[in-house]
Formats: structure tokens, C-alpha cells, sequence
């Protein structure tokens, strides 16, 4: 039975590891996105009408087969 627990600690302890880094891996990428975001704003890039727009193209009807795959 303490083999069980000793196993299960152990888990524990590397599956807390693995969190901790995979926050630090996100909130690296925000860093990074808010980078992009910041220098894309200074660029005069509206990102919301950009938004918008990505939305509007998500909801149109994607034609299947080959034709949407020609243009």
C-alpha cells in the first residue's frame, strides 16, 4: 500500500511541475500577443473591424467538393 501512496505523491508532484511551467508557457504567449497586439494598434490596424470581419467569413456557407477547393 505505501508503494501506492509513493507512487501517487510522486504523480502529484510532477503533474504540479508540469502546471506551473505550462502557466509560464501561456503567460509568456500573452506576453507576446499583447506585443503584436500593441504594435499592430500603432500601425493603425483596427483590430476589432478585422474581428468582424473574420466573423462574418466564418458564417458564410462553405461550398464542399471540389468546388471549394477551386476558385
Amino acid at each position: 500500500m505505501s508503494e501506492q501512496i509513493g507512487f501517487h505523491k510522486g504523480s502529484l508532484t510532477t503533474l504540479a511541475k508540469e502546471r506551473e511551467e505550462l502557466i509560464r508557457l501561456v503567460k509568456v504567449t500573452e506576453q507576446l500577443m499583447q506585443a503584436h497586439i500593441k504594435a499592430l494598434k500603432d500601425l493603425g490596424v483596427d483590430l476589432e473591424a478585422e474581428a468582424k470581419k473574420a466573423q462574418e467569413q466564418a458564417k458564410k456557407p462553405k461550398k464542399s467538393g471540389l468546388d471549394g477547393r477551386v476558385a
